[in-house]
């Protein structure tokens, strides 16, 4: 089957991950590890990115952003 998919273009692992993170977005993480059989932590995870974790990822990027601009700082003439 897994050939067959490929032939189609489908490719299972991204398939995968966009059902888990679809399914997150509609259920609470005990039902989602419980229905999968993953285990608790794994679903709180899933369900921590499809809910949009923006804070973290601002701060994120702007950490980064930050070090680049110190880099460039360093290394101006």
């Amino acid at each position: 089957m897994d050939e067959r998919l490929r032939k189609l273009g489908i490719r299972l692992a991204e398939a995968r991950s966009t059902v888990l993170f679809q399914l997150a977005t509609e259920l609470p993480a005990a039902v989602l590890a419980r229905t999968l059989g993953i285990d608790i932590t794994v679903a709180v995870k899933w369900q921590r990115a499809a809910a949009g974790d923006w804070a973290a990822y601002a701060a994120e990027v702007s950490r980064r952003t930050n070090h680049s601009r110190q880099e460039e700082d360093t290394h101006a003439p």
